[in-house]
């Protein structure tokens, strides 16, 4: 045999090696497709659409430690340091009548001393439902707040009594005005409270004793730089009524804030005293610092003849994107009653 023979012999047994090892070869199966979450950009940022379907989910909510201080402020000592947690989630998606909304929303909070947990609502520690409503063609219905928790900026004011409720609401949008009609739910009964009793401080929650209707109407509008809204509530079960109003002024580096209320009885609405007038500047004194000084009177406190003032400052700083600092302080006076300070400082993250 020569040497030519040799190599092509040589050749043609790798060659029939090779293709018996390729035909044993174990091939990989090829990576089945996966269906990443899309962005969903049709109401605002924030939103994708739930796999599967065209409704579009955001999820958000903040994180927040604050540390209270004033007179026995719970119960024991003067100061008192809690943490809060918030979760919502909103789901949009197009329909013939408009957009469909469900908005739910759970808090948790925790107020430790004494090895009793109690929340800054005295809920207790856990979580629970704070609001949960549905929205579409300008109709709401549900648990949420109401137009009254709209109150001035800053935290100085004393603006309304129960803004919470299970309602049925509609609202009218217009290009610079809106009105609005709400059909409301209210509890009647005792308020919970704290007690401290051999230096332990518990909390006793709320007793209702009924339930009936209220009715508010809401009107609000724009005029170049000032915004005003007015409030107005009927409480059928006390057969009271109150009403309120709110305008705000872009001035110079600020917002000029001004609102007046007044109650015939004790209602749902607004009962912390017949009438009252208030007025605050929020102050734009950097991009990231706001100064908000604030003054309110009220007239007949508690339906009972005394008239008070008060007085507070809010610092709002933001620290950096989604991280926020406040810190306020209030002076509150009441006829033939010492005076009081209060206030807080707080860190929150919101995402």
């Amino acid at each position: 045999m020569n040497i030519k023979s040799l190599l092509i012999g040589s050749a043609a047994a790798l060659v029939a090696f090779s293709g018996a090892q390729a035909a044993d070869a174990i091939v990989a199966a090829e990576p089945e497709a996966v269906e990443y979450v899309k962005v969903c950009d049709a109401f605002g940022t924030g939103y994708f659409y739930i796999p599967g379907t065209e409704t579009c989910l955001k999820i958000a909510g903040l994180v927040r430690v604050q540390a209270d201080f004033g007179k026995d402020v719970d119960g024991q000592s003067d100061f008192n340091t809690w943490a809060l947690a918030r979760v919502n989630f909103t789901a949009k998606n197009d329909t013939e009548l408009g957009a469909l909304t469900s908005f739910i929303e759970f808090e948790g909070g925790a107020d430790e001393y004494d090895g009793v947990g109690i929340s800054p609502n005295g809920a207790g520690n856990g979580v629970s439902l704070r609001q949960a409503y549905i929205d579409i063609a300008g109709v709401r219905a549900g648990w949420f707040y109401s137009w009254w928790d709209d109150d001035l900026s800053g935290d100085t004011d004393a603006l309304s009594s129960h803004s919470k409720f299970a309602a049925v609401q509609y609202t009218y949008t217009g290009e610079s005005f809106s009105a609005g009609l709400s059909v409301e739910e209210l509890e009647h009964g005792k308020a919970g409270s704290y007690s401290t009793t051999a230096g332990a401080t518990t909390y006793t929650p709320g007793v209702v004793d009924g339930y009936d209707v209220g009715v508010t109407g809401m009107l609000s509008g724009a005029f170049g730089p000032v915004k005003a809204t007015l409030l107005a509530s009927y409480d059928i079960d006390a057969e009271e009524y109150a009403v309120r109003g709110i305008a705000t002024a872009a001035i110079g580096p600020g917002t000029l804030g001004f609102a007046a209320a007044y109650a015939s009885g004790t209602n749902q609405y607004y009962a912390v005293s017949e009438w009252t007038v208030a007025a605050e500047y929020a102050f734009k004194a950097t991009d990231k610092l706001t100064i908000t000084p604030g003054a309110q009177y009220f007239g007949d406190v508690g339906f009972k003849a005394p008239d008070a003032y008060q007085v507070g400052l809010t610092l709002d700083y933001a620290v950096t994107a989604g991280l926020a600092a406040k810190a306020q302080v209030t002076y509150y006076d009441e006829d033939k009653a010492d005076g009081v300070t209060t206030g807080y400082l707080r860190i929150q993250r919101d995402f």
